[in-house]
């Protein structure tokens, strides 16, 4: 039976063939986004990468002899199932990454800097990889990774309980954060006292920012979801009062008005 604990010469092993791997990765995505923020692929680009290296392995693990790949087969065959995972590294970049048993498994790992190994294994415990808790520490890495101001959803209220947050870039361009599992979660877990609380700290979005999300809406008519004013505390506790329990179908009409928004405004 494999050790959970791989030697130095197995995890040399594995890193080679995930670096296979992701090599084939970057030869189909490289040409379909060449740029994030113009800055050159592989920069932004960790939960692509992520996701088609996943496709990759899904299709390799079943018949693969690689030695490196073998030892990720046996590993799940004992019950550890590779998952996908999006969270903090160091509390300084959010970073889309597989955790297998006690294992933290980066194969984005050159997608801040590209001058780092594409592929990076290390023991879970001392990764420094962690679930996002709350919406501050999302705001506090977003600041500083994305180089953003971040904002009160003051644009959308209706779905600020699910969505709290408005980032606007150097450049003025703006859009609602964070439409993710993780993040959705963090408010529908809590009755959104979650987001009730950033809501609470943060300032409301710049004038010109507004009359911008303003003008785009009159397009949004048919989803009242978008269009209906308020104040967003307010919302936040009309849906903890409501939605005693998790309302899927609440939340997919969120998450499904958001998606109808361009990815920035």
């Amino acid at each position: 039976m494999l050790d959970n604990n791989f030697s130095s010469e197995q995890l040399t092993l594995l890193c080679a063939d995930l670096a296979q791997l992701r090599l084939i990765a970057d030869l189909t995505l490289a040409p379909t986004m060449p740029y994030f923020a113009e800055k050159p692929y592989p920069i932004g680009r960790c939960r692509e990468i992520r996701d088609e290296v996943f496709t990759l392995l899904q299709a390799q693990l079943p018949h693969t002899q690689k030695p490196g790949l073998s030892l990720l087969k046996d590993l799940i065959a004992q019950g550890n199932p590779l998952q996908k995972a999006w969270g903090s590294l160091r509390d300084e970049y959010f970073q889309n990454a597989f955790i297998i048993g006690p294992w933290y498994i980066d194969v984005s790992n050159d997608t801040v800097n590209a001058n780092k190994p594409r592929v990076e294994i290390l023991p879970l415990a001392t990764s420094n990889f962690t679930p996002i808790k709350d919406f501050t520490q999302f705001v506090k890495i977003a600041r500083s990774y994305w180089k953003v101001e971040v904002y009160r959803n003051d644009v959308c209220p209706a779905i600020a309980p699910y969505m709290p947050l408005l980032c606007v870039s150097d450049n003025g361009t703006s859009w609602l954060g964070a439409a993710n599992d993780d993040m959705l979660n963090i408010a529908i877990h809590s009755q959104f006292t979650q987001s009730k609380a950033i809501l609470k700290n943060l300032p409301s979005p710049p004038k010109e920012i507004i009359q911008r999300w303003q003008s785009l809406l009159l397009n949004f008519t048919h989803d009242p979801l978008l269009i209906t004013k308020g104040d967003a505390i307010i919302f936040c506790d009309e849906y903890s009062k409501k939605l005693q329990h998790p309302d899927l179908a609440h939340r997919d009409a969120a998450v499904i008005a958001y998606s109808s928004l361009p990815k920035s405004v």
